[in-house]
């Protein structure tokens, strides 16, 4: 494994950046599990096995590129830093925003683990309009800028392999839930909208 994310020299100020994004991430994360609250009766278990495993392929991914020894440079940052401290700060303000929209406009529904529930919504709005996985498209970008800040390239060789293979198993097991809960109007919102990218996958 650390022969595999050999650090590339790393901005320390990109490494605070991220730092300072995670703890913005689990905040807003926090904030969100309060907001859905706990009215409603769930149709099937919150603690889905298949789902779980995998948010655990997922978390493989993260660990693969997050993992690892880091080659710091310390000092009065240059250019090349800048602009590595602000592709950080940009993409990482994205990943958050496009998780609080998210999880604002799935609401009570939001879980992190795949459910659904007596009173649940078809979400077909706010950025669910443009992809149907939202979320997931914004843990992928994280996994990216976890590269850029930390120097971890070649980290990405099994972590993007890792996050897409958890990724698909969770995506799968929730159609399946969504499907049954919700029939043909499920199945037009998925013919009309991808997965990921908007018009291709």
């Amino acid at each position: 494994m650390i022969a595999l994310v050999h650090p590339e020299p790393t901005s320390v100020y990109a490494v605070a950046a991220l730092c300072g994004s995670m703890i913005v991430w689990v905040a807003v994360l926090l904030a969100a599990k309060a907001r859905r609250g706990t009215a409603g009766t769930e149709v099937t278990s919150k603690r889905d096995s298949g789902s779980m495993i995998g948010v655990a392929v997922q978390a493989l991914g993260f660990l693969a590129v997050g993992f690892g020894p880091l080659e710091m440079v310390v000092g009065a940052p240059d250019p090349a830093a800048i602009g590595q401290l602000a592709a950080v700060l940009v993409l990482m303000a994205g990943v958050i925003g496009l998780f609080v929209a998210s999880s604002r406009a799935m609401g009570r529904n939001w879980a992190i683990v795949a459910r659904t529930r007596e009173d649940h919504q078809l979400v077909t709005w706010g950025p669910f309009a443009v992809v149907r996985n939202p979320i997931y498209v914004a843990l992928f970008v994280w996994i990216l800028v976890m590269a850029l800040a930390l120097g971890h390239w070649r980290g990405l060789i099994l972590g993007v392999p890792l996050y897409w293979v958890g990724t698909w198993m969770r995506v799968r097991r929730e159609e399946r839930l969504l499907r049954a809960q919700f029939g043909t109007a499920y199945d037009a919102y998925a013919a009309r909208v991808k997965r990921f990218v908007p018009g291709l996958i």
